[in-house]
């Protein structure tokens, strides 16, 4: 099991470490330590992240007011070691990455990036020594923190502390590129609106969309806030998910389910996010081929490990995805 996890994966992983081949129907209270809520309204003083004033310098370095206190870091970074989840925020800002973690790694669409990366982890600690970072980027749950910060500056982030875009926002007030980032953020948030409104037009006002994914042996659904398209579709879409998601789902950020109560959980259209190398041997049950969005042919299906993350690179390939899926452009 990896040990270093994008955070929307992570609640996830950490449960089926800690508690072994859980069984399904599983309490979303299980994830009581990790899910956190996106809805709440994010702002500097929450995260406690600013960027000093005189951040428009690029040399030298400036101070960055982190979750825990304000530290020293490069105004423009020139080797970061990103040791979880945050990859994608980082190269869709343009700075270079020395280190990352497996899961970002193997995802399809950052492969070109990162073929010339080193993978790591918060237990590699010689590794990272080699890769001489002027920056270290990463979760709160990092292991070895005391050991990375006397290799370089390290900023971690307590996953779900704010909501998606102030999360990327904050990522660039670290890297120097706030400006960047606001422009994309809100050019996003026009076109995940505007697509929004078609999907609504073409599926009705009061049609549900629902994510499934399978991992190991198990299937789960998903809130508002849990990557995998979900920011976009009920966040920004303001699409509907079904009651019982909404009931199961929305506060913790996922939901553990059983092949026999998924019809209860499956939208009028179904998000897969599908593992290929995971068990899917419910796709050929009858349960799972008698579900009415099965029927209608409104599952979309894609590739879990490339749909997992929610930062811009992830966010415009899902937008994308949605709307070639939804409205066949």
């Amino acid at each position: 099991m990896k040990k270093t996890l994008f955070p929307a994966l992570i609640a996830l992983i950490l449960t089926l470490s800690a508690c072994g081949n859980a069984s399904s129907n599983k309490t979303s209270s299980d994830a009581a330590n990790n899910g956190k809520n996106t809805n709440a309204a994010a702002n500097t003083e929450q995260t406690g992240g600013s960027a000093a004033a005189d951040n428009t310098d690029t040399s030298g370095t400036v101070t960055y007011q982190s979750e825990s206190g304000p530290i020293e870091v490069p105004a423009n970074p020139q080797r970061v070691v990103v040791l979880s989840s945050f990859a994608g925020n980082v190269m869709a800002l343009g700075v270079n990455i020395v280190g990352v973690d497996s899961w970002s790694k193997m995802n399809p669409r950052y492969q070109s990036k990162l073929k010339d990366v080193q993978e790591i982890s918060d237990e590699s600690v010689e590794k990272i020594i080699e890769l001489n970072p002027d920056l270290i980027i990463g979760l709160d749950n990092v292991k070895n923190l005391d050991k990375l910060k006397k290799i370089a500056p390290t900023v971690v982030y307590t996953y779900g502390k704010v909501d998606y875009l102030t999360q990327h926002l904050e990522i660039a007030k670290l890297l120097n590129k706030e400006t960047e980032a606001q422009a994309w953020i809100d050019d996003f948030k026009k076109r995940a609106d505007e697509a929004g409104k078609e999907i609504k037009a073409k599926i009705g006002e009061n049609a549900t969309v629902s994510v499934i994914e399978n991992f190991d042996k198990h299937l789960y659904v998903f809130g508002s806030n849990w990557g995998r398209g979900t920011e976009i579709l009920y966040q920004e879409m303001k699409l509907n998910m079904p009651q019982k998601v909404t009931d199961m789902a929305l506060k913790e950020g996922y939901y553990a389910l059983s092949l026999e109560v998924l019809p209860q959980f499956a939208g009028d259209y179904v998000i897969l996010s599908k593992n290929g190398d995971a068990d899917n041997s419910f796709l050929n049950t009858d349960t799972y081929k008698n579900i009415p969005a099965v029927k209608n042919n409104h599952v979309f299906e894609a590739n879990a490990k490339e749909f997992y993350f929610n930062d811009p690179i992830t966010l415009d390939f899902q937008l994308e995805f949605f709307k070639q899926h939804f409205l066949g452009q």
